[in-house]
Protein backbone atom coordinates (compact mmCIF):
# COMPACT_ATOMS: atom_id res chain seq x y z
CA UNK A 1 0.00 0.00 0.00
CA UNK A 2 2.07 2.81 -1.26
CA UNK A 3 1.55 6.45 -0.63
CA UNK A 4 0.74 8.81 -3.81
CA UNK A 5 3.78 9.91 -5.09
CA UNK A 6 5.34 6.61 -4.16
CA UNK A 7 4.21 4.25 -6.76
CA UNK A 8 6.88 1.22 -8.20
CA UNK A 9 6.78 -1.51 -10.65
CA UNK A 10 5.88 -4.36 -8.29
CA UNK A 11 5.75 -7.83 -9.05
CA UNK A 12 2.69 -8.80 -6.91
CA UNK A 13 3.44 -11.37 -3.71
CA UNK A 14 0.10 -12.47 -3.12
CA UNK A 15 0.87 -14.97 -0.27
CA UNK A 16 1.94 -14.37 3.67
CA UNK A 17 5.25 -14.18 4.17
CA UNK A 18 7.05 -15.37 6.64
CA UNK A 19 10.46 -15.93 8.22
CA UNK A 20 10.95 -18.58 11.21
CA UNK A 21 14.20 -19.08 13.17
CA UNK A 22 14.76 -22.82 13.68
CA UNK A 23 16.86 -21.61 16.28
CA UNK A 24 18.67 -25.18 18.35
CA UNK A 25 20.86 -24.93 14.61
CA UNK A 26 22.34 -21.67 15.04
CA UNK A 27 26.16 -21.55 16.00
CA UNK A 28 26.52 -17.84 16.15
CA UNK A 29 28.60 -17.30 12.88
CA UNK A 30 26.73 -13.86 12.72
CA UNK A 31 27.00 -14.53 8.51
CA UNK A 32 22.93 -13.75 8.77
CA UNK A 33 23.69 -9.96 9.71
CA UNK A 34 26.46 -9.30 7.61
CA UNK A 35 24.64 -10.36 4.62
CA UNK A 36 21.98 -8.16 5.81
CA UNK A 37 23.85 -5.13 6.12
CA UNK A 38 25.69 -5.65 2.97
CA UNK A 39 22.54 -6.00 1.02
CA UNK A 40 21.26 -2.64 2.57
CA UNK A 41 24.48 -0.97 1.84
CA UNK A 42 24.89 1.50 -0.94
CA UNK A 43 27.58 -0.24 -2.56
CA UNK A 44 26.00 -4.12 -1.88
CA UNK A 45 30.04 -5.12 -1.75
CA UNK A 46 31.82 -6.48 1.15
CA UNK A 47 34.92 -4.75 1.28
CA UNK A 48 32.95 -1.28 0.52
CA UNK A 49 30.60 -1.64 3.31
CA UNK A 50 33.16 -1.03 5.81
CA UNK A 51 34.05 2.70 4.64
CA UNK A 52 30.32 3.64 3.89
CA UNK A 53 28.70 6.92 6.14
CA UNK A 54 26.16 6.50 7.58
CA UNK A 55 27.54 2.74 8.17
CA UNK A 56 24.97 -0.04 6.89
CA UNK A 57 23.19 -1.25 9.53
CA UNK A 58 21.81 -5.14 10.13
CA UNK A 59 17.88 -5.70 10.22
CA UNK A 60 18.37 -9.12 11.87
CA UNK A 61 20.80 -9.71 14.91
CA UNK A 62 22.14 -12.26 16.91
CA UNK A 63 21.63 -12.15 20.72
CA UNK A 64 22.62 -14.86 23.33
CA UNK A 65 19.90 -16.44 25.85
CA UNK A 66 21.87 -18.43 28.35
CA UNK A 67 24.30 -18.03 26.20
CA UNK A 68 22.93 -19.83 23.32
CA UNK A 69 22.63 -17.76 20.19
CA UNK A 70 19.44 -16.48 18.58
CA UNK A 71 18.92 -14.87 15.23
CA UNK A 72 15.66 -12.15 16.31
CA UNK A 73 13.82 -10.32 13.64
CA UNK A 74 10.92 -8.51 12.90
CA UNK A 75 7.62 -10.77 13.33
CA UNK A 76 5.87 -8.98 10.54
CA UNK A 77 2.70 -8.59 12.62
CA UNK A 78 -0.75 -8.90 10.71
CA UNK A 79 -1.72 -5.64 13.10
CA UNK A 80 1.57 -4.34 14.08
CA UNK A 81 2.00 -1.49 16.44
CA UNK A 82 4.28 -0.06 14.88
CA UNK A 83 3.01 0.59 11.72
CA UNK A 84 -0.03 2.06 14.28
CA UNK A 85 2.09 4.52 15.99
CA UNK A 86 3.44 6.00 12.90
CA UNK A 87 2.86 9.40 12.74
CA UNK A 88 3.52 9.72 9.15
CA UNK A 89 2.90 6.19 7.22
CA UNK A 90 6.41 5.80 7.09
CA UNK A 91 5.77 2.20 8.80
CA UNK A 92 3.19 0.47 6.31
CA UNK A 93 2.79 -2.80 4.73
CA UNK A 94 3.53 -4.22 1.38
CA UNK A 95 2.72 -6.99 -0.32
CA UNK A 96 2.50 -10.20 1.53
CA UNK A 97 1.98 -8.71 4.91
CA UNK A 98 5.81 -7.23 4.86
CA UNK A 99 5.65 -4.73 7.01
CA UNK A 100 8.57 -1.67 6.08
CA UNK A 101 10.02 1.45 6.84
CA UNK A 102 9.78 4.19 4.00
CA UNK A 103 13.30 6.01 4.80
CA UNK A 104 12.06 9.24 3.30
CA UNK A 105 8.86 9.25 5.22
CA UNK A 106 10.45 8.76 8.37
CA UNK A 107 11.16 11.60 11.18
CA UNK A 108 12.94 9.46 13.83
CA UNK A 109 10.47 10.31 16.23
CA UNK A 110 10.76 6.34 17.91
CA UNK A 111 6.66 6.03 18.22
CA UNK A 112 7.43 2.50 16.34
CA UNK A 113 10.63 1.69 18.50
CA UNK A 114 8.29 2.13 21.52
CA UNK A 115 5.32 0.37 20.08
CA UNK A 116 7.25 -2.75 19.35
CA UNK A 117 6.88 -5.10 21.98
CA UNK A 118 9.80 -7.59 20.75
CA UNK A 119 12.40 -4.48 20.37
CA UNK A 120 12.91 -4.92 16.64
CA UNK A 121 12.58 -1.88 14.87
CA UNK A 122 15.56 0.43 16.52
CA UNK A 123 17.15 4.12 15.28
CA UNK A 124 20.37 4.15 13.63
CA UNK A 125 22.84 5.48 16.04
CA UNK A 126 24.54 8.08 12.94
CA UNK A 127 21.09 8.95 10.56
CA UNK A 128 18.50 8.84 13.68
CA UNK A 129 15.96 7.23 11.32
CA UNK A 130 14.36 3.87 11.81
CA UNK A 131 16.17 0.63 10.90
CA UNK A 132 14.03 -2.75 10.35
CA UNK A 133 13.44 -5.85 8.31
CA UNK A 134 12.18 -5.61 5.10
CA UNK A 135 12.42 -9.45 4.31
CA UNK A 136 14.85 -8.05 1.33
CA UNK A 137 11.46 -7.27 -0.47
CA UNK A 138 13.34 -6.40 -4.07
CA UNK A 139 14.67 -9.99 -3.79
CA UNK A 140 11.63 -11.54 -2.85
CA UNK A 141 9.78 -9.95 -5.73
CA UNK A 142 12.73 -10.94 -7.75
CA UNK A 143 12.40 -14.83 -6.96
CA UNK A 144 15.53 -14.90 -4.74
CA UNK A 145 15.42 -15.83 -0.56
CA UNK A 146 16.17 -13.00 1.78
CA UNK A 147 20.18 -12.16 2.00
CA UNK A 148 20.23 -13.67 6.12
CA UNK A 149 18.34 -17.00 4.67
CA UNK A 150 20.84 -17.33 1.63
CA UNK A 151 23.52 -16.19 3.99
CA UNK A 152 23.09 -19.02 6.84
CA UNK A 153 25.50 -22.00 6.43
CA UNK A 154 23.32 -23.84 8.95
CA UNK A 155 20.03 -23.55 7.65
CA UNK A 156 18.52 -21.70 10.73
CA UNK A 157 16.54 -19.14 8.85
CA UNK A 158 13.58 -20.52 6.68
CA UNK A 159 11.67 -18.37 4.40
CA UNK A 160 8.38 -18.98 2.67
CA UNK A 161 4.25 -19.20 3.01
CA UNK A 162 3.76 -21.21 6.34
CA UNK A 163 2.90 -23.95 3.95
CA UNK A 164 6.01 -23.71 2.55
CA UNK A 165 7.81 -23.48 5.87
CA UNK A 166 5.93 -26.49 7.49
CA UNK A 167 7.15 -28.82 4.51
CA UNK A 168 10.66 -27.77 4.96
CA UNK A 169 10.58 -28.39 8.53
CA UNK A 170 8.31 -31.82 8.24
CA UNK A 171 11.27 -33.00 5.93
CA UNK A 172 13.98 -32.30 8.12
CA UNK A 173 16.07 -34.73 10.43
CA UNK A 174 17.03 -33.76 14.01
CA UNK A 175 20.17 -33.59 14.56
CA UNK A 176 22.17 -36.43 15.06
CA UNK A 177 24.31 -36.78 18.44
CA UNK A 178 27.43 -35.25 16.91
CA UNK A 179 25.55 -31.80 15.33
CA UNK A 180 24.25 -31.23 18.66
CA UNK A 181 28.02 -31.51 20.55
CA UNK A 182 29.13 -29.97 16.97
CA UNK A 183 27.04 -26.57 17.66
CA UNK A 184 27.40 -26.71 21.49
CA UNK A 185 30.92 -26.46 21.13
CA UNK A 186 30.72 -23.98 18.19
CA UNK A 187 28.26 -22.31 20.51
CA UNK A 188 30.31 -21.83 23.41
CA UNK A 189 28.10 -23.53 25.35
CA UNK A 190 29.38 -26.14 28.17
CA UNK A 191 28.41 -29.68 27.19
CA UNK A 192 26.59 -31.97 29.24
CA UNK A 193 28.43 -34.79 31.03
CA UNK A 194 29.29 -38.42 28.63
CA UNK A 195 27.34 -40.78 29.42
CA UNK A 196 28.92 -44.11 29.02
CA UNK A 197 26.41 -46.77 27.32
Amino acid sequence: MSKPGHARAVRPVKMKLMLQVDAERCIGCLACEVACAVEHSASRSMPEIVFEEPRPMPRIRVLRARGVPVPVTCQHCANAPCVASCPTGAMHYEEGGIVAVREADCIGCGMCVNACHLGHPYLHPETGLVVKCDMCIDRVRAGRQPACVEACPMGVLLFGTPVEIMKTRRGRKPPTPDQVSLLLILQDVPQPPHTPR
